[in-house]
């Protein structure tokens, strides 16, 4: 009887040793792994670590295979993209001649109809011309030899001379003079044909309105003339199954008729569909162009203010537009200086800079009219224009 009491308790004691023995394994595999996970945390912290880095940088790491996509697949794609402006303008232009002008000679007055002929000829000249001359004038390049030009470094990218205001395009490899990238131009936005391409989004945006508001009637009849056929197909279908020799089936729509309607739905569809996605486009544009500055310049400028607010040298209210006494810092306010921009020249002069208004006379015959006129400068120095009278503070003035 002691004997297996014994037994017994040698056992439960080999047991138990074993139990420990798995407990303190397994504590501590659980601790090389914690051991393996910081210190893989510690060596990718030390590799990845960069003061400058924040969320706008992290974003824009995330989408570089996005901007690599886009600018390897525009650069093959941008035929086809003005292909499809053109087509699709051109479908516009024949739906209006062919279904809505014959309409409105029969339905409307002479005064509308003079207004309707006027208006709606000179927009589609603004669009065909501005849309030419966008995507066949040339932005514009930095010479390649060196010159005596002030501010000027080597791109990193196309080693060349890299002037103020110009910027790197990945699709056409060099650098441009206020660069912007528009694939349904084949043709990069710089300095010479930037008034091109904000004119043309402009008038073809009015345009669109133009034929949304005008349009609005015939597309609520010709919705409702499809819905129509619709139900007497669905009639008709129903009287062919079970028809007998006292049913005579629904009249049906002509084939001219349908088409007339579909278009009339395309049309509408079409033009506020790009009223809302141009117009948004030439909104912001129009916003860059009242504060003279691209879109990357923004982007700059921002980050410079907010980096000189931080060390107290700029005033927070007053680079917001605020009055001086408001200003949060601990700066004195003889010391408090303002950021600007140094290419603004404020709000109406940066519009008649854009435009190439001298004398009141150019907005009827280059802004109304279509007009080749060259823009003030060459893109590379940036002096003040003629039309420009009161000369603009520097960056941080007092």
């Amino acid at each position: 009887m002691r004997s297996r009491q014994r037994m017994f308790a040698a056992v439960m004691r080999l047991l138990l040793k074993c139990l420990r023995l798995g407990r303190r394994r397994r504590f501590r595999l659980v601790r090389q792994v914690e051991q393996l996970w910081h210190y893989g945390h510690l060596c990718l912290r030390s590799l990845l670590y960069n003061s400058f880095t924040n969320g706008d940088v992290v974003l824009d790491s995330l989408f570089e295979p996005v901007y690599w996509l886009v600018d390897h697949v525009t650069r093959w794609f941008g035929v086809v993209f003005v292909a499809l402006v053109i087509g699709l303008t051109s479908s516009i232009v024949a739906i209006v001649y062919i279904c809505l002008l014959p309409l409105i000679l029969q339905t409307y007055t002479p005064a509308w109809i003079c207004w309707h002929l006027t208006y709606g000829h000179w927009n589609l000249i603004m669009i065909v011309f501005h849309y030419y001359m966008a995507i066949t004038t040339s932005p514009g390049h930095p010479p390649q030899a060196k010159n005596d030009l002030t501010g000027v470094s080597i791109c990193r990218k196309c080693i060349a001379p890299k002037p103020a205001r110009t910027h790197h395009c990945s699709i056409c490899n060099s650098c441009v003079p206020l660069t912007t990238e528009a694939a349904w131009l084949n043709n990069c936005v710089g300095h010479y044909n930037h008034r091109y391409f904000f004119s043309f989004c402009l008038f073809m945006t009015m345009g669109c309105i133009y034929c949304s508001i005008s349009g609005w009637e015939m597309f609520r009849d010709a919705y409702a003339a499809i819905e129509r056929m619709k139900l007497l197909e669905k009639e008709r279908l129903q009287v062919a199954a079970n028809q007998t020799y006292y049913q005579t089936p629904p009249p049906t729509f002509s084939f001219r008729q349908r088409a007339f309607h579909k278009s009339v739905v395309y049309l509408w569809v079409l033009c506020s569909s790009v009223a809302l996605a141009l117009g948004a486009l030439t909104l912001w544009h129009a916003a860059l162009i009242t504060r003279g500055e691209t879109s990357i310049e923004r982007h700059i400028n921002r980050k410079e203010r907010q980096r000189l607010q931080k060390k107290g040298k700029v005033s927070i209210a007053h680079s917001t537009g605020a009055g001086w006494g408001r200003a949060r810092c601990d700066v004195p306010l003889p010391v408090m200086q303002v950021f600007r921009n140094p290419y603004s020249y404020g709000s109406w002069d940066n519009w008649k800079v854009f435009l190439g208004v001298d004398v009141p006379r150019h907005w009827l015959t280059r802004v109304l009219l279509p007009s080749p006129h060259l823009p003030h400068g060459t893109g590379l120095s940036w002096d003040l224009p003629p039309c420009v009278t009161e000369q603009r503070a520097p960056l941080l003035a007092i």
